[in-house]
């Protein structure tokens, strides 16, 4: 499985569709204004594939533009990232496709979801491992040179794995991607929805370098557990044998909620890397431009765009949540 900053062929996303996420139709409404806003964005630095069931299709063209192909088929949900596979490099063009359950059977239908990933290799003609795991693409992160970083929380949760143990969740981990070492993030974070996905809370800025959102204060509720996590960065190595530096990355200051009177996933470390650029989120917060400058400064060579997403993470997640990366 290749970094996030190698090259892509494409991205894929999802039309956003399941009014149960966003809590009314005139959040879902908002959300998909916002989703397109992103699309036309990525679509300038490389070519968007947007997901979109069938009755869906006239609207997605309508908001997304001519420059964003829409490809139909039957969906749940609208985080590409989770449902999608985790394409490959090698010989030939091939993907992941991991076992879905809804982030842990949090919604009812996901027949429709758990299917996506096999249609998407199917449409680019690419081979499918299916792996015996739940995983969600949001769940792991990957350097591209044998290191594989995830939270305790979500894949050893019993919504996911009850039946598996640590070791077996890594063996699968390390044989369906091609990794060498997997980093277990410890701590119980805020989030519910995805039972602590590390694109919230963590990612590689580069092999040895790791970007870590830190709560703008000590009551933050993930205050603990970033400091658990900050602990097991600082002790861990990579595959290469690397110590990892650590780059903070403070999130907002806002401590919103969402409409679920629940702590609002709203993170700078959930930004995207398409060709050429980064596509970060942007809250209305006091915090907006220094999050920016930290992430220049990590990626000098790359366009910053950064976008407001507040409507979109009102439904659990963020710009890479939405987005996945199909390698050149």
């Amino acid at each position: 499985m290749p970094a996030e900053w190698a090259p892509h062929s494409c991205t894929w996303m999802c039309w956003p569709c399941r009014v149960e996420a966003w809590g009314s139709l005139e959040s879902l409404s908002r959300a998909k204004a916002a989703t397109a806003r992103v699309a036309r964005i990525i679509a300038e630095f490389e070519p968007v594939i947007v997901a979109a069931r069938p009755d869906d299709v006239s609207e997605a063209h309508q908001m997304c533009g001519p420059l964003i192909e829409i490809f139909e088929t039957a969906l749940d949900d609208s985080w590409a990232r989770d449902i999608g596979p985790s394409f490959l490099e090698g010989p030939e063009r091939a993907g992941v496709a991991w076992q879905f359950n809804a982030w842990g059977n949090k919604y009812e239908t996901y027949a429709s979801d758990r299917q996506f990933a096999t249609h998407v290799l199917a449409e680019r003609r690419a081979r499918k491992f299916p792996a015996p795991v739940v995983c969600e693409g949001g769940a792991i992160h990957v350097d591209g040179e044998g290191t594989l970083m995830t939270t305790e929380q979500c894949l050893l949760n019993p919504d996911r794995n009850p039946e598996l143990t640590r070791q077996q969740v890594e063996t699968s981990l390390k044989f369906y991607t091609g990794v060498e070492r997997i980093i277990w993030l410890p701590g119980h974070f805020s989030d519910e929805e995805t039972d602590g996905h590390v694109d919230n809370i963590a990612c590689f800025a580069a092999p040895g370098r790791v970007l870590l959102g830190v709560p703008p204060t000590k009551f933050h509720p993930d205050f603990e557990a970033v400091a658990e996590a900050r602990r097991a960065l600082a002790q861990a190595r990579d595959a290469q044998g690397r110590a990892f530096e650590i780059v903070e990355l403070v999130q907002p200051q806002n401590m919103r909620l969402d409409w679920r009177d629940r702590p609002l996933a709203a993170s700078y470390v959930n930004f995207y890397l398409a060709n050429g650029s980064l596509v970060m989120p942007a809250f209305d917060d006091p915090s907006d431009a220094a999050a920016r400058a930290v992430l220049a400064d990590c990626f000098p060579d790359r366009i910053i765009a950064q976008v407001e997403v507040l409507d979109i993470v009102q439904g659990g997640g963020g710009i890479h949540c939405i987005t996945q990366q199909e390698p050149a």
